[in-house]
């Protein structure tokens, strides 16, 4: 069998070294254990990302010949929220502006809703007793109200968070099955996962 490459842009400094390593859970997860390779990620600076046409056209193209060299895809993952880049519209225009820059090469779009933590506290019990996380924490009834995740999470822990040390740790720890009770989190699983069997050989 054939392995699948994904050329991913992110803006984080921790997901540079974490969504690496939870589109390798995503895969195993939905049954294509080592079928994947993850170029390390291009990170860019969101606002720039989003409104500046030369800029996002540089980094697209840079990750689209990444992936075009393995017949693969790039996937482009952002935080948004309801007050600056409403998923239901950015999802869609980014796809369609991706495509414009290079039509040859597919695109997954994955916008965590407020951010990348949110997806921590919703799994938040697989977590208790995690880098000073305490044994009894329960997510929020409504994980996606939180303004503030990585806050949200430091006031939790026996010292503060750090993206670019916990980002990484807890991707590795929290279980998957109960972030997707998150809707953005269950959208980037669906996508990796369609894409493997679409792709598979």
């Amino acid at each position: 069998m054939s392995m699948m490459f994904l050329a991913p842009i992110v803006e984080g400094h921790g997901e540079v070294e974490a969504f690496p390593a939870l589109l390798h859970r995503i895969a195993r997860e939905a049954g294509f254990p080592d079928r994947i390779q993850v170029n390390p990620p291009i990170r860019i600076k969101s606002g720039s990302f989003l409104n500046d046409h030369d800029y996002f056209r540089k980094h697209v193209m840079l990750a689209a010949a990444k992936a075009a060299n393995r017949k693969g895809a790039v996937i482009i993952l952002l935080d948004s929220d309801d007050t600056h880049n409403c998923p239901a519209t950015l999802g869609p225009d980014l796809l369609r502006r991706a495509t414009e820059v290079r039509h040859d090469v597919p695109f997954l779009i994955s916008l965590a809703w407020r951010e990348y933590e949110t997806w921590f506290i919703t799994a938040a019990r697989s977590l208790r007793n995690k880098h000073g996380l305490p044994s009894d924490i329960e997510p929020p009834l409504n994980p996606d109200g939180i303004r503030g995740a990585k806050e949200w999470l430091g006031e939790r822990m026996a010292g503060r968070y750090d993206p670019i040390t916990h980002q990484a740790a807890f991707t590795k720890l929290f279980d998957l099955g109960q972030a997707r009770e998150n809707p953005s989190f269950d959208r980037l699983f669906r996508k990796i996962e369609i894409f493997l069997q679409q792709n598979s050989s």
